[in-house]
């Protein structure tokens, strides 16, 4: 059965470029994005381990870790490191599943049968404090994945868990967001104070609450 938004994500122990982990304590009571790579010392997933690589502070901004799985070995992910620090610049700072049991990826049903190979496709599982699963992505091998989308729904769910708003298309940090239909009008009187601007009943736009 394949997981879905608001299920638990399963636990498992699994050994790591940083030693032997238990994913739901090293989850801990913050975020973490979960994803999966077709197999080391390949040239896209060298690009973006490099850029995950860069983007831990944005990641840390937000409470959230980041740890990778493919279905090689920890030792040729430890040699593969060194080829991603070399022509990216940047030494990877967090760890790497190694799941040669396949155990991590077909529990999350990152191999696909049709790819005609066992190596994992481009998965994202995007992971909150309660340990559910708020966002899944699945790329095709031969395109990157876009780092900023991700950080930009983490945004979104965090904002939207917080306060009774929706984020329209595009919507970036900072940008105005949608007050959810559920709220009728004078209780939107009770959340935002300062007002919005009525489109159609349904669509009542106002700025970022936490800005």
């Amino acid at each position: 059965m394949s997981l879905r938004l608001g299920d638990i994500a399963p636990d498992f122990e699994a050994e790591t470029t940083e030693g032997t982990i238990n994913f739901h304590d090293w989850i801990g009571d913050g975020w973490v994005v979960l994803f999966s790579h077709p197999a080391d010392f390949t040239p896209v997933c060298t690009t973006e381990l490099g850029e995950t690589t860069r983007l831990k502070e944005q990641f840390a901004k937000r409470n959230c870790k980041v740890i990778a799985v493919s279905v090689d070995s920890v030792e040729d992910h430890k040699a593969w490191v060194g080829d991603i620090d070399e022509t990216q610049g940047c030494a990877v700072n967090f760890p790497i599943i190694g799941d040669t049991n396949r155990h991590v990826s077909e529990t999350y049903d990152m191999l696909h049968p049709g790819e005609g190979d066992t190596s994992t496709v481009r998965s994202v599982f995007v992971i909150d404090a309660n340990k559910k699963i708020r966002m899944t992505l699945t790329y095709p091998k031969s395109a990157g994945r876009n780092f900023d989308e991700i950080l930009r729904v983490i945004d979104s769910i965090q904002l939207t868990d917080g306060y009774k708003v929706a984020t329209p298309v595009n919507w970036k940090d900072g940008e105005d967001v949608i007050i959810v239909p559920s709220l009728s009008d004078e209780e939107a009187k009770e959340h935002f104070p300062d007002g919005w601007k009525t489109l159609k009943p349904y669509l009542r736009v106002t700025k970022q609450p936490n800005r």
